[in-house]
């Protein structure tokens, strides 16, 4: 890889976490921020302060997590990430310690669909039990609640979410916490009220159907 796509590489990482910190899902050096481009991933450095990151804090690695590019150690979730990787055919991987989903991965055993837009994420998302951070037990308890989904909660942790670009895994990590706030506010309501299987189809029919969340231009 050439000096200049890794340091694009790098920098979009760094003002992808700072987005992040930016929104409230980032606190300190809690959490991090990967991208792949081919064989390589650039991914945030173990102690950054993530919400000022820059570009030197982010390591370039293989898909096999040697080091090609930067000065500083990757994150300790490097495994998760790169297990994500090799599962799927995501561009990006955010893992946040942002507040909502954090506190409903400390109750739920599954964040039931309430609003359709979850349906974004692939529906029901799943919490992948406790394991200690770092460690190749999370990793594998990760991907196994990522199968078919664009998100999942971490037991006692936090989430991860990931995309086809960066931005889309961005996106879908704020989306997350959207819907971990929604739930909690519907819990202080009542019993939250969920869609039914046959809701749910008939939003993925509509939305297939509509073009939803594409833009488009007026004829």
């Amino acid at each position: 890889m050439s000096e200049t796509p890794a340091v694009d590489l790098r920098g979009g990482v760094a003002a992808a976490a700072r987005r992040l910190a930016d929104a409230g899902l980032l606190v300190g050096t809690a959490g991090n921020v990967s991208a792949r481009v081919a064989d390589r991933v650039a991914i945030t450095a173990t102690g950054v302060a993530l919400g000022a990151c820059t570009a030197d804090d982010v390591t370039v690695v293989s898909l096999d997590g040697e080091v090609i590019a930067g000065t500083l150690e990757p994150t300790s979730e490097l495994s998760l990430h790169l297990g994500v990787y090799a599962d799927s055919p995501a561009a990006a991987v955010v893992h946040t310690h942002a507040p909502f989903a954090t506190a409903l991965a400390c109750v739920l055993d599954a964040l039931p669909v309430l609003h359709y837009q979850q349906l974004a994420l692939g529906g029901e998302i799943r919490v992948a039990p406790y394991a200690t951070f770092g460690t190749p037990e999370l990793a594998a308890h990760v991907r196994a609640a990522l199968e078919g989904r664009g998100a999942a909660l971490l037991a006692n942790h936090g989430s991860v979410t990931l995309g086809g670009t960066l931005d889309a895994a961005v996106e879908n990590a704020l989306l997350l916490e959207w819907l971990c706030r929604l739930h909690h506010r519907a819990s202080a309501l009542g019993t939250p009220r969920a869609l039914t299987k046959e809701q749910q189809g008939d939003v993925v029919r509509a939305a297939l159907e509509r073009g939803y969340g594409t833009r488009k231009e007026i004829r």
